[in-house]
C-alpha cells in the first residue's frame, strides 16, 4: 500500500456524495481554514477553494461519483488523490461518524502522510472500462437465464434439452416445449431477453475492440498472441491494468491481480492468509479463465499442471498456473515484446 507523502500549504479533504460535498481545508500547521457543506457542482467548489489555489491538494475517498471531481481537478491543474476505501480505517473506525468529521479526517491523513492511495484511472479510457464491466454483468445475467431454462425443464420432469442457446434457430424449439401457457410464457421471456442480449452484445464487442485498437493497439495485439487469451480476455486485461508502468515490480502486479495470497503472521506464528479480497477481481477472473483455456489441446501445459498437482491440490495448481500467466503478461506489456510461448510456461 502506497501513502501520499507530498507536502503542500493547503490540504483539502472532501466527503463526497452524489448531491453534496463537505469540504475541509487545513494548513501545514493543522489549523482548520474552512469547513463547509456545498452543492456538488464544479462552480460552487471552485469559488470555495479559489483563495487557496496557490498550493492545494484535493483528496476524497474512492466511491462511485469521483469521476467529475477528478476531471475538474485535471482541468484546473489541481493535484487530485483517491483514498483506498479498505485502508481508511481512521474514517470508518471512529466512535462518531458524520460528514463534517470525515472531511476533516481525510485532510488530516493527507497532511500526516497517512493517506492510502488508490489508482486514478485515466480519463480517456475510463468510460470504455466501465462499458466492458457492464458487458460482463450482462453476460453473467444471460448465463443465469440459460440456467433457469434448464432448471425449468428439470422442474417438470422433462427430458433434458440439448439446445445450444447461442443458436437462434435452435432456441425456437423451446417456444413449444411446455403444455402449460404460463410456464411456456416464462421460458419465452428468457428467450426474448437472451435474443436481445445476443444482438446488442455482438455490436458492443465490436465497438470495444475498435476502442482498444485506438487506445492501446500494441498491448491489445500482444495480449491476443498468448494461448488461452482471446478477444474478451485481452480486452479485460488491457482495460483493467491501464498503464502497466504504474506497477514497479511483477510482485506488485500479481498482488493487484489477486494472484498471490499474503500470510498473516504475529510473534513468529502463522495464522493463515488475509487480504484475499483486496485487488482487482476482474483481473483475477481473467487470469483464472485464461489458465483453464491454456490447457486445452496443450500437452505441455497439462504436464506442467500435473507436476504442480504432485505437491498441491488441483485448485491450487490452477492458481499457480494463473500466477505464471500473470507474470508473463506483466513482462510482455512492460517490455512491449511478445514472449516465446512453448508448450508450457517457463
Amino acid at each position: 500500500m502506497n501513502f501520499y507523502n507530498s507536502t503542500h500549504q493547503h490540504y483539502c479533504g472532501i466527503d463526497l456524495h452524489a448531491r453534496s460535498l463537505y469540504v475541509c481545508i487545513i494548513d501545514q500547521a493543522g489549523d482548520t481554514l474552512l469547513h463547509k457543506e456545498i452543492p456538488a457542482r464544479p462552480e460552487s467548489l471552485y469559488n470555495l477553494i479559489l483563495p487557496y489555489l496557490d498550493d492545494l491538494v484535493i483528496g476524497v475517498e474512492c466511491m462511485h461519483c469521483w469521476y467529475w471531481l477528478s476531471d475538474f481537478c485535471e482541468e484546473q491543474a489541481i493535484p487530485f488523490i483517491l483514498g483506498h476505501v479498505l485502508y481508511m480505517k481512521a474514517i470508518h473506525g471512529g466512535k462518531t461518524k458524520n460528514d463534517r468529521i470525515d472531511s476533516y479526517k481525510i485532510a488530516a491523513l493527507m497532511r500526516g502522510g497517512n493517506f492510502p492511495l488508490a489508482y486514478v484511472y485515466p480519463r480517456e479510457m475510463r468510460a470504455t472500462r466501465d462499458l466492458l464491466r457492464r458487458r460482463t454483468r450482462i453476460v453473467r445475467h444471460g448465463a443465469d437465464l440459460k440456467a433457469h431454462v434448464a432448471n425449468t425443464t428439470s422442474q417438470y420432469n422433462l427430458p433434458p434439452n440439448r439446445v445450444n442457446l447461442k443458436n437462434y434457430g435452435a432456441c425456437e424449439q423451446l417456444r413449444s416445449t411446455f403444455d402449460q401457457p404460463d410456464v411456456q410464457r416464462n421460458i419465452d421471456l428468457d428467450m426474448n431477453i437472451l435474443e436481445c442480449y445476443h444482438r446488442e452484445l455482438s455490436k458492443l464487442e465490436c465497438h470495444l475492440e475498435q476502442q482498444a485498437k485506438r487506445h492501446r493497439p500494441v498491448d491489445f495485439s500482444l495480449l491476443k498472441t498468448i494461448p488461452g487469451i482471446g478477444r474478451i480476455l485481452a480486452l479485460t486485461i488491457l482495460y483493467e491494468v491501464g498503464d502497466i508502468q504504474r506497477f514497479e515490480s511483477v510482485q506488485k502486479f500479481a498482488s493487484y491481480a489477486r494472484l498471490i495470497k499474503c500470510k498473516a503472521e504475529s510473534a513468529g506464528k502463522t495464522y493463515g492468509t488475509q487480504g484475499n479480497k483486496i485487488g482487482n477481481a476482474h483481473l483475477k477472473w481473467a487470469f483464472s479463465e485464461a489458465s483453464v483455456l491454456y490447457l486445452r489441446g496443450n500437452p505441455g501445459a497439462q504436464k506442467l499442471l500435473q507436476r504442480f498437482q504432485k505437491r498441491m491440490s488441483k485448485a491450487k495448481a490452477l492458481s499457480a498456473l494463473a500466477h505464471k500467466m500473470g507474470r508473463a503478461v506483466y513482462f510482455m506489456l512492460k517490455n512491449k515484446y511478445p514472449a516465446c510461448w512453448r508448450a508450457s510456461i517457463p
